[in-house]
């Protein structure tokens, strides 16, 4: 993985991905070390953010290397410098650049003039570093990824392409339960599919919610409206009309499922505060592992592979 760019979190194996959770494991459990001491990663981003700015921030420090965040207006990516020129300029700067883009053709130009690795910290296709704490929680919890069952319960949106595309290939049991126009786009559900069909997993595409959930391991549900579709609040809240998680929705779970969301959550939209707070909340967990997700990341692109 060293030297590579991380753009989908379908840029890596099935063994790859269990490298990169065995790992985050073990660094969890371990005192800070300076793996990565004398490297500097960048942060550029054209969103505002709470757990990637601080996860990767605290999380290269951690490892004994240093972080610039570069704000929308110091930077104006498409605007005041193209991303080709900021991705030329900061190679000869940094060792690795993370990015949180508007649109995924930004992060992927980054990465095309880059000479070090360039990572999707978010974009409106995917949300791959997202997905690796994501796993990481499943495993933790559930003990395995293959054959565990997740109901992802909302808008077929980048968080649920990522979560796709990794059921996939670690072999787990999907199901996504979006109102009809929100479903995962035709490309990514073949995708996913196709991957699912290698390693013995599943990605299904339902509208009811209640069976989506039925017997799941895991509930996930996330944001209605994600960043960037405010302007379609209103709607989406009729539209997403009986796709709340609260506790006759985890009822149809597994009664030892845990519930996710990859935050920051509409409390009373999506998810109820009965169930966010709640015994089966594995929310805060989740989080958490953003931290140790992208450590084991940062290590292998950019320190050794042992």
């Amino acid at each position: 993985m060293q030297g590579r760019d991380f753009l989908s979190i379908a840029d890596l194996s099935a063994s790859e991905i269990d490298h990169v959770l065995t790992t985050a494991m073990g660094l969890k459990d371990a005192r800070p070390q300076p793996l990565l001491a004398g490297k500097t990663l960048a942060l550029v981003f054209e969103k505002p953010s709470l757990r990637t700015r601080v996860s990767f921030h605290v999380a290269i420090k951690h490892l004994g290397g240093d972080c610039i965040y570069l704000s929308p207006p110091e930077v104006g990516l498409g605007e005041r410098e193209t991303p080709a020129d900021v991705a030329r300029v900061l190679s000869r700067y940094v060792d690795c650049i993370a990015a949180r883009t508007f649109k995924t053709e930004t992060v992927e130009e980054l990465a095309r003039w880059a000479d070090v690795p360039v990572i999707n910290a978010l974009s409106d296709g995917e949300h791959p570093c997202q997905a690796l704490a994501d796993l990481l929680t499943v495993r933790e919890k559930k003990g395995r990824l293959a054959g565990a069952s997740l109901a992802f319960i909302g808008d077929g949106n980048n968080v649920a392409n990522s979560l796709a595309l990794a059921a996939g290939i670690t072999g787990m049991h999907l199901r996504v339960a979006s109102p009809s126009g929100y479903e995962l786009s035709d490309d990514v559900l073949r995708r996913a599919q196709a991957l699912a069909a290698s390693s013995g997993g599943s990605v299904r595409q339902l509208h009811e919610p209640e069976e989506a959930v039925a017997g799941a391991d895991v509930v996930y549900t996330d944001v209605w409206a994600s960043m960037g579709n405010e302007r379609e609040a209103t709607v989406r809240r009729e539209d997403f009309a009986g796709y709340t998680v609260d506790p006759g929705m985890m009822a149809y779970a597994s009664p030892n499922a845990i519930f996710m969301h990859d935050l920051p959550a509409h409390r009373g939209e999506e998810v109820t505060d009965e169930v966010m707070d709640g015994p089966q909340s594995a929310v805060f967990d989740q989080a958490e592992n953003r931290l140790h997700a992208q450590k084991a990341l940062l290590t292998l692109l950019l320190g050794s592979e042992e």
